[in-house]
């Protein structure tokens, strides 16, 4: 169990050493917490520059669809592993070799003329920022009070949006003065230059600047773990039908608006109100936010409830309903839809149920894996949506060229984002055939 406040008082009476500054603490933190910024960053960053890929590449959408998938290809790929890394390496190795090889994947990706080099600059990126997400939160376990273990959670995510709005207007600002490859370069060195402040700042640890640790007993035996027994927990985890069925249900959400806002957005919006890229983008960064806002607010209702089921289910309905308008209802105007949008985001905002449920419905030694399943579900749709909805496109494509690039009529997007309206649908089944905890952990 981890460590009460009372006992940390006790501690220091009896004249342990004194844990850490609480500047210190939110410093190394910090890093990765930029670093996980830099993750939505990175895979958001395709939205913006569509027209630019597709025409310097000389690609399709079907081609663009896995350029930018293959960095969730890899992505999801490395959960797992990383899990295992993280306790035999540590996060401060994890975060510098995830940094560094990110900023590489970015430099290939930003400097070849080679769809093949490209793709392989993807898949660098996608595989060592799979590192992000585990590593902030294993600093936050022990540079903190487990009393702030949950704020630091949402902060973090709060973090990783932050990443994806720099990947909107601003991106595309930075695309139409500098060209997308020179944004790409610079980005690779504010990234590598992370990875040198990891280097010389962060710690796994208090104890290893001589301060006394917040992580407690049970998490640091938990860091000792083998790979054998994650193996075991891999096979406990998936033999609960909760794991599978809300990983199936989080691709059905997360990866519509991840595909929407971080890829297909913009040109549907080109080719269904004629909007400019920047236009476009402000309509994604109003979706990124209505999402970030809701999502401790599911939390919040969730956890009063002291239900799990209830807020999923009604989110994911109203998620698959909003995709429907925004997608089929033609008549919809560009101030109607963006509002469907926002409300739509804002439902998704349930998704970050699932990393609760998903815990709880295992038992308390494979929490760990059970978040990590979540995790591969948020991005499992990113995998399928997007090259998927790419193939299509080039399916229904009527041969129409500007400027080099492939276009598509609105017709073309409808039929494609079929997939992104029946996954969503697929969530509601898939949520309603969860078994609620009750908020309780199962043994």
């Amino acid at each position: 169990m981890p460590a009460s406040i009372d006992t940390v008082t006790n501690a220091n009476k009896a004249g342990a050493r004194p844990y850490p500054k609480a500047w210190l603490s939110w410093a190394v933190w910090g890093i990765g917490a930029v670093f996980y910024l830099c993750v939505f960053f990175l895979r958001a960053a395709p939205a913006v520059m569509t027209t630019e890929l597709m025409r310097d590449f000389g690609i399709g959408a079907g081609s663009l669809g896995n350029l930018s998938a293959f960095y969730f290809y890899f992505y999801v790929a490395m959960q797992i592993p990383i899990g295992a890394l993280t306790s035999s390496l540590g996060p401060r190795k994890l975060l510098v070799i995830g940094a560094v090889s990110a900023a590489l994947g970015q430099f290939l990706f930003g400097a070849t003329s080679n769809f093949a080099l490209a793709c392989l600059g993807r898949a660098i990126i996608g595989g060592s920022t799979a590192v992000g997400w585990l590593v902030v939160l294993r600093l936050a376990a022990h540079w903190f009070p487990n009393r702030r273990f949950a704020m630091l959670t949402g902060l973090s995510l709060f973090f990783g949006n932050l990443g994806a709005l720099f990947a909107q207007v601003p991106l595309r600002l930075g695309v139409e003065y500098f060209g997308w490859r020179g944004t790409a370069l610079v980005s690779s060195a504010l990234i590598l230059a992370i990875g040198i402040l990891a280097w010389l700042f962060v710690r796994d640890d208090p104890s290893e600047k001589g301060l006394e640790s917040y992580a407690s007993a049970a998490l640091q035996e938990h860091d000792k773990v083998t790979l054998s027994s994650i193996v075991v927990g891999v096979r406990s985890v998936f033999s609960v039908r909760n794991t599978w069925l809300i990983l199936l249900a989080q691709g059905g959400m997360v990866g519509p608006i991840m595909t929407f806002t971080g890829l297909w957005g913009a040109p549907f919006l080109k080719a269904r109100f004629g909007l400019e890229p920047k236009a476009s983008a402000t309509i994604c960064s109003v979706m990124i936010v209505c999402w970030a806002v809701a999502s401790p607010v599911f939390g919040g209702i969730s956890d009063k409830l002291r239900l799990r089921k209830p807020a999923y289910l009604l989110g994911s309905i109203a998620c698959a309903f909003g995709w429907a308008v925004m997608i089929y209802a033609k008549s919809l105007p560009l101030a109607a839809f963006t509002l469907v949008a926002a409300l739509t985001s804002f439902a998704t905002g349930c998704v970050v149920i699932a990393f609760a449920y998903g815990r709880e419905s295992v038992p308390a030694r494979h929490m760990g894996t059970a978040t990590a399943a979540a995790n591969i579900g948020n991005m499992l749709g990113n995998v399928f949506l997007q090259p998927g909805i790419g193939m299509l496109l080039d399916k229904n494509w009527t041969g129409t060229m500007l400027k080099g690039a492939h276009v598509y009529g609105v017709e073309a997007y409808q039929s494609a984002f079929v997939l992104i309206v029946g996954w969503s649908l697929l969530s509601c089944v898939m949520i309603a055939m969860t078994r609620e905890t009750s908020c309780q952990q199962s043994s």
